[in-house]
């Protein structure tokens, strides 16, 4: 978490006096705020008082009748591993073969499916993603850089030159909530909001997530809202492995939670497990495109989750009425089965097959709405 802020949740009908009174109570510094039309509600960033916890001032403002909800401003990081030297004979799309992505081109491409990508900059100017993004929001507010890991999502999603994305024809909208820190890069629960709250307004059909985290009762508030509105979430399931708690937003009853596999069918060692697994895609040595025109081999579930995104992108085009439910049950009933036999926890329904999901019937996504998993800690 951020080590001195605090997310407060307060509804639009409080007064700008009471907010400030309740801002003045406890010696708060704001920091940003902003309105949500997911929830109806205003989220406030403020920064605790020296030498106040974060847990103790989350417990203080909870009381507080004005209040509807406070929590720490977490930090999520996004999900790949460290890139590899390519291999000679660029295994590096063989994922499409194992997704059955040509074939399914041949009915689909997801051709102006908005698909929304909440993780760190994106490079607009790649050339295998000319004219993919429609929109681009900045949740953080500095001067964006591209960096290596959105713009690999975006092209996993919709690339369309050297590479082939899962759904060529869809349009991203790009939202950079995360910031380079460390190898990898960081989020906060208040920029996430931003970005999905943003993706909603502007009409996202999908929103893809490939970062993970602790569990987050501001963003299930969200995600459920996002849901209920149509919207199909897919997110990573998390690359911290077998002994790893369940993370979050993969965790979360709303999403679809994605594992990695790699080019024989096995799970990435790295890739979380759990009852919330809905399906796993490729995710191990995978060619991504990298800011400046580049490519490099990397791995992740983060661009597992990518690829069942841009799945989900091109059954919207053959279904425009899609259901985040019937999403689901399609990509569960269609799966090609691996590890133990019915659903596991390491591959959930098993491989995605996106010919399969494209040729299921009308009747088959009807019946397609399976209970969703609950996982400890979702709320």
């Amino acid at each position: 978490m951020v080590p001195d802020e605090v997310v407060v949740e307060i509804s639009n009908t409080v007064s700008p006096a009471q907010i400030n009174a309740l801002q003045s109570r406890f010696r708060l510094t704001r920091l940003e705020s902003q309105s949500f039309q997911l929830t109806g509600t205003t989220l406030y960033r403020w920064r605790v008082p020296s030498g106040i916890t974060v847990p103790r001032a989350v417990q203080a403002i909870e009381g507080d009748a004005r209040v509807a909800s406070a929590q720490p401003n977490y930090l999520f990081t996004l999900q790949q591993r460290e890139p590899v030297a390519a291999v000679e004979g660029d295994p590096a799309q063989y994922e499409l073969g194992k997704l059955r992505l040509p074939q399914a081109h041949g009915l689909a491409k997801g051709d102006n499916v908005l698909v929304a990508v909440i993780d760190s900059g994106i490079d607009v100017a790649h050339p295998d993603l000319a004219g993919s993004v429609a929109q681009s929001y900045d949740a953080i507010g500095t001067p964006p850089t591209p960096h290596k890991h959105g713009t690999a999502i975006a092209g996993l999603i919709a690339a369309h030159g050297k590479l082939m994305g899962a759904a060529p024809g869809a349009r991203v909208l790009a939202i950079r909530a995360f910031d380079p820190a460390g190898k990898s890069a960081e989020g906060t629960t208040f920029n996430i909001l931003k970005g999905l709250d943003w993706a909603a307004t502007n009409k996202a059909r999908v929103i893809n997530m490939s970062f993970a985290g602790p569990a987050d009762p501001a963003i299930h508030r969200s995600l459920e809202a996002a849901r209920k509105k149509g919207i199909v979430l897919v997110a990573a399931a998390g690359n911290e492995g077998a002994k790893s708690a369940p993370l979050y937003p993969a965790a979360d009853p709303n999403v679809i939670a994605v594992s990695a596999t790699d080019a024989n069918d096995r799970l990435l060692e790295q890739s979380n497990r759990g009852p919330h697994i809905a399906v796993a895609a490729p995710g191990s040595q995978i060619m991504v495109a990298i800011p400046d025109g580049g490519y490099e081999v990397s791995s992740g579930t983060s661009y597992a989750a990518a690829e069942v995104s841009g799945i989900i992108a091109l059954m919207i085009e053959r279904k425009p009425g899609l259901t985040p439910d019937q999403a689901r049950g399609i990509l569960l009933s269609t799966a090609k089965d691996l590890g133990p036999p019915g659903r596991d926890p390491m591959f959930g329904a098993g491989l995605a097959d996106a010919y399969a999901a494209l040729m299921a019937d009308d009747a088959s996504m009807a019946a397609a709405t399976p209970p969703v998993e609950r996982v400890s800690g979702a709320r």
